[in-house]
């Protein structure tokens, strides 16, 4: 099977075509969002972070900042730093450039001339970008070139028995097809771990798996909490489930049943490592989303039990419910229904074709219901409190 794409200088393949205008910092954000508004064709994100920051946090948010630069569904990056945060403006450049020799422009506020002759010369940049991105034609790839981010959010019962199970259908189709399938949200290996550990391709993988886990609950201990206070949420305890260890075993299915191999920091660039593999994130949506996206993942199916309206700025995501009565209340939301799994007898095998159909057709140009409505949401996951 195969998809249309975008082919970058760096080898990549996007499956959009946007310029990112990038802010550095909090005090950035207003101004790139006011930049891409201006610009058909451009997109940005309120960055929260790039400043009282110590290192290990910053380096986060400086991960997310290059990855979505690199991600191959860029065309070109417009930097705006305010000039004096911890982000300083070499150092963005510096990792963006690490990662990926796409067009790049920056803009300092401060040595612009303050906003006005920033939002100038930024929007400016902007345009020659998209004049010249709007030059480049769609190709014909397989879909080994494709990386699928996977997530699921206000998680039910109907979760783990029809649309997590699907997802993992379509993992399991993808790398078939020799492409890259994405496992998150640690939190919610919490009690499954050891299961998801015994299907490591390599003993330094399975060790991994479970190093991750435990630093995670380690982590949240620090403080004097634990991760089940918080997991499962409101909403999944409403929707029926009654543990993290309930929630955890419908999250891994998600993962399909191939080899899990390799696991990635957060935000982290995936590699060229074929198949599923695992990245660290948080159990929190847009942050856990932010991070798959940042290493390279061009599209993401996320599954929803009670339902939700999250986006991407970068990355088209493909919402799948496995609840009947969520997706007729939440259709304009929700693309896929996976309720036939549970009432009419279907299998995830059933609907697996169909659905790697779909994400084709996405990662060809067809927009998701996120897409069609403008949803961004977007965050970066945190190691601390700001200093």
């Amino acid at each position: 099977m195969n998809f249309y794409g975008y082919r970058r200088p760096d080898g990549r393949v996007g499956v959009r075509n946007k310029v990112l205008i990038l802010p550095a910092s909090v005090c950035a954000s207003d101004t790139t969002r006011i930049v891409a508004q201006q610009v058909n064709g451009a997109v940005t994100f309120n960055n929260q972070n790039g400043c009282s920051q110590v290192a290990p946090d910053q380096q986060l948010t400086m991960d997310v900042m290059a990855g979505y630069a690199a991600n191959p569904n860029i065309y070109g990056t417009v930097v705006v730093s305010l000039g004096c945060e911890n982000c300083q403006m070499d150092l963005v450049v510096e990792a963006i450039q690490a990662r990926s020799n796409k067009p790049l422009k920056q803009v300092i506020i401060q040595e612009a001339g303050g906003t006005l002759k920033a939002i100038d010369l930024a929007v400016r940049y902007a345009r020659e970008m998209v004049e010249e991105s709007s030059q480049l034609q769609r190709e014909l790839f397989p879909m080994s070139e494709l990386i699928v981010g996977t997530e699921c959010g206000g998680s039910d019962p109907t979760s783990g028995l029809a649309a997590n199970p699907l997802i993992g259908r379509l993992s399991d189709l993808l790398v078939a097809e020799g492409g890259t399938s994405i496992l998150s949200e640690t939190t919610e290996f919490i009690g499954a771990e050891h299961i998801l550990a015994r299907r490591a391709a390599t003993p330094e993988v399975h060790d991994r798996i479970l190093e991750i886990v435990h630093r995670y609950e380690r982590a949240l201990q620090l403080i004097g909490e634990e991760v089940r206070t918080g997991n499962p949420s409101p909403g999944n305890k409403a929707g029926g489930l009654t543990t993290l260890e309930e929630k955890s075993l419908g999250c891994i299915h998600k993962g399909g049943h191939t080899p899990v191999n390799a696991v990635y920091d957060y935000a982290k660039q995936i590699e060229s490592t074929p198949g599923l593999v695992i990245m660290d994130t948080p159990g929190n949506d847009p942050s856990s989303v932010a991070g798959m996206v940042a290493g390279g993942a061009q599209v993401v199916v996320f599954s929803t039990g009670r339902g939700t309206p999250t986006g991407n700025p970068i990355a088209p995501v493909i919402k799948i419910t496995g609840n009947r009565l969520t997706y007729n209340k939440m259709i304009d939301n929700i693309d896929v229904d996976a309720s036939p799994i549970i009432y009419e007898g279907k299998s995830p095998e059933d609907l697996g074709d169909e659905l790697l159909a779909l994400v084709c057709q996405v990662a060809s140009g067809k927009q998701t219901k996120a897409e069609t409505l403008g949803f961004t949401e977007m965050a970066i996951a945190r190691v601390c409190n700001y200093v």
